[in-house]
């Protein structure tokens, strides 16, 4: 199942976000392993795979978001292969849930090491957590390409510009303003206080 999963993600990412999934996925299993966290590595791979599949150009029309694609992907892949629904589905929060920051870790392992994998590849949340051995392994196998915070932030701008609705509360929507300087970050006070019945209108 993981070479299948592999295979599949590898052919529709190209080697840059696939290189990216596979560091999460070490860090996550890394960090699972050090605080002896019950997950199934099998699992968390897969959803380290998956979490950014929705980047992928077959969802370049999509209004959903992107982290829901993905773990729409994931979801249709477990059943396939005949895990068990419990299972699919707890794949399929982890990778809807990664980028919403406060809630993966009260959720179940799976998901706190989804987001965790993700984080320390992205912004090095975590990075003196792990030894200085581990952080050199992982990157001698997987390493960092130079320009690789400019080049995700891209990435993820070239398949969200289209949907930037869907970046509202997240760290997502930091991304669109930097690239796109009349995005508008939502308002929620400003909700509040337009609504209906704040205006009696």
């Amino acid at each position: 199942m993981a070479r299948d999963a592999a295979r599949l993600v590898r052919d529709a990412e190209g080697d840059f976000l696939f290189q990216h999934s596979t560091r999460v996925y070490y860090w996550g299993a890394l960090a699972g392993k050090r605080r002896a966290l019950n997950f199934d590595p099998e699992l968390l791979y897969v959803a380290a795979m998956f979490h950014d599949y929705g980047l992928t150009a077959a969802y370049g029309q999509s209004h959903l978001r992107y982290e829901v694609d993905g773990a729409n992907a994931a979801r249709d892949f477990l059943r396939s292969h005949g895990v068990a629904e419990a299972d699919a589905q707890g794949v399929w929060l982890a990778i809807a849930l990664h980028t919403t920051n406060g809630i993966s870790a009260h959720l179940s392992p799976l998901a706190t090491l989804v987001a965790e994998g993700a984080n320390m590849d992205l912004v090095g949340a975590g990075y003196g957590d792990f030894t200085t051995a581990e952080r050199n392994a992982v990157e001698a196998a997987h390493p960092h390409p130079p320009g690789f915070a400019e080049d995700f932030m891209q990435a993820l701008y070239d398949s969200l510009k289209h949907r930037p609705e869907t970046t509202q509360g997240t760290g997502l929507a930091d991304v669109l303003a930097y690239k796109d300087p009349h995005f508008v970050r939502r308002d929620f006070s400003r909700l509040m206080r337009d609504s209906h019945w704040a205006t009696g209108k």
